[in-house]
């Protein structure tokens, strides 16, 4: 019989868990110590595909993981089921450090970045030289966001059969981007496979340029939908709808990575510093630079470290060229 008032003892005294339950919560992070090491092949409506050892795995993020996103070419630790049997579905419980980063924002005006890839060593930025137009405000962009991505850039010029790419190379030259030049559905020119082995490269470009023709050309055992131009709007339609890595057959091996095609490529996560490493001839003229100093602005010690013979006055001309892609809306 319980008791009340001064008759009650501590035997009478009651103990109400709390509302979230009497079980205390911890911090600590499971230290899973059996978890496998895989790749992020394709990410698709929460489920990642990812290739372990020679095996492809279904998987989803791990709750501990909050709001941090798998993207493709992470690295990744792995347990729970990893037969790869139809059905199964292991837990993403980690995701390594990023050794690059592929980012790009909505538009100019969008504080939001979503990350592309991780870990690319390159970026390929595929545009056609006719059918549809070149658009150089794009292409400057994108090799903007390799730039401040750490990633290296490589033109590649599809449909030379339609429009030489002499004019095109020309807006190019002094920023020193490497280039690839190919034919509509020829072969894929021996120096291409050359950059890309034995490296993982992300192909970027806006719809109706070849992209994913050149993708089936180099990996032709995984064929993805192409696309046609409208030959009314000059633009190409979307049949790439999520980014995939694809393993590079032959020795060197590598991987190419395609990427759905873009109609814009916002830049407004991009620090000016981190385009400027791009330009090792440019940054020791930075050292006398004012605090914040946008590079492109009067009291900038860039004119006079160029003045001196420095580097050439064209190497500035075409960062601040870039620079400038931040503050521009592509198209305009």
């Amino acid at each position: 019989m319980r008791r009340y008032g001064k008759d009650a003892d501590e035997e009478d005294v009651r103990i109400r868990p709390g509302r979230r339950g009497s079980r205390p919560r911890t911090h600590t992070r499971p230290k899973h110590e059996d978890a496998v090491q895989g790749m992020a092949l394709t990410v698709d409506r929460g489920r990642v595909t990812c290739l372990v050892d020679d095996r492809i795995v279904t998987a989803m993020k791990a709750r501990e993981l909050g709001r941090k996103p798998v993207v493709v070419g992470d690295r990744v630790l792995l347990v729970g089921d990893l037969t790869g049997d139809e059905g199964t579905l292991a837990r993403i419980v980690r995701v390594a450090e990023r050794a690059s980063v592929l980012r790009r924002t909505a538009d100019d005006d969008d504080p939001y970045e979503r990350v592309i890839v991780a870990n690319a060593d390159q970026m390929a930025v595929v545009t056609a030289l006719a059918d549809p137009e070149p658009r150089p405000r794009l292409v400057d962009r994108c090799l903007v966001a390799a730039y401040d991505g750490g990633l290296e850039p490589l033109l590649v010029l599809t449909k030379s059969d339609l429009r030489a790419p002499d004019e095109f190379l020309a807006t190019y030259r002094d920023l020193g981007v490497p280039h690839v030049v190919t034919r509509h559905d020829a072969e894929v020119p021996a120096e291409l496979a050359e950059r890309l082995a034995g490296r993982s490269t992300v192909f970027v470009g806006h719809s109706g340029v070849g992209k994913t023709t050149l993708v089936n050309a180099l990996v032709p055992e995984r064929r993805r939908a192409i696309g046609h131009v409208n030959a009314v709007t000059g633009r190409g339609r979307h049949t790439t709808t999520s980014a995939l890595a694809l393993a590079l057959p032959g020795e060197d091996g590598g991987w190419v990575i395609d990427t759905p095609g873009v109609r814009s490529f916002g830049l407004a996560h991009v620090d000016a510093s981190r385009v400027v490493q791009a330009f090792p001839d440019l940054v020791p003229g930075t050292a006398e630079c004012p605090r914040n100093c946008s590079h492109d602005e009067p009291d900038c010690a860039l004119d006079a470290w160029v003045a001196e013979g420095h580097a050439e006055p064209a190497r500035l001309d075409s960062l601040r060229r870039l620079l400038r892609t931040r503050d521009r809306r592509e198209g305009d």
